[in-house]
């Protein structure tokens, strides 16, 4: 099922629309020097499960203590509840990738299929905004860098600006949710 089919109600349609026009605005893949795809390539690895899944658990295992051994254990928590809920609703929605809807060349392989939500944009998201709460002084930055890495998605040609938008939606209310409970 695609969130443009026929008997979409036609806010939906309407979204989706204006999706794939930003979509095609923002998409470089293949009109991008070969160095501006590669920084982009690099931007998007940060929101990849190995960078993230350090980020997470690095400060536990080099011994933090206090605060910072508090928020790691979140970030991993919130990284993972994230993911499985991006998952879900991935294979629930099944939207295609712009590769195969819009027919453009992306720059990265592929993870899967589905592109609704984007599961690197939820990952850097999970992180940086566990780390962000925990020390106010560094959520600029951090979020800087996870909206980044959500553009990069878009700008290598494998998400939609919407699958960026729920992804880092979920992660923060993710991020919300284990706050609260711990």
């Amino acid at each position: 099922m695609t969130v443009s089919s026929p008997s979409s109600p036609p806010l939906l349609t309407r979204l989706d629309a204006r999706d794939r026009a930003l979509f095609l605005r923002w998409a470089v893949a293949g009109s991008a020097t070969r160095r501006v795809r590669l920084l982009w390539v690099v931007i998007t690895h940060i929101g990849g499960a190995t960078c993230s899944i350090i980020a997470a658990i690095a400060p536990r295992l080099l011994g933090a203590t206090g605060e910072l051994a508090r928020a790691s254990v979140q970030a991993l928590q919130t990284l993972v509840i994230s993911h499985l809920l991006v998952q879900l609703v991935k294979r629930t929605v099944g939207r295609p990738r712009p590769s195969r809807a819009v027919l453009i060349a992306t720059s990265v392989r592929e993870p899967d299929q589905f592109s609704f939500p984007s599961g690197h944009s939820a990952a850097a998201m999970s992180v940086a905004f566990i780390y962000a709460l925990a020390f106010p002084a560094m959520a600029a930055p951090l979020l800087a860098i996870a909206l980044v890495v959500g553009m990069s998605r878009v700008c290598l040609g494998v998400h939609y600006p919407g699958d960026v938008l729920v992804g880092q939606a979920i992660a923060v209310l993710t991020g919300v949710v284990v706050r609260l409970l711990s």
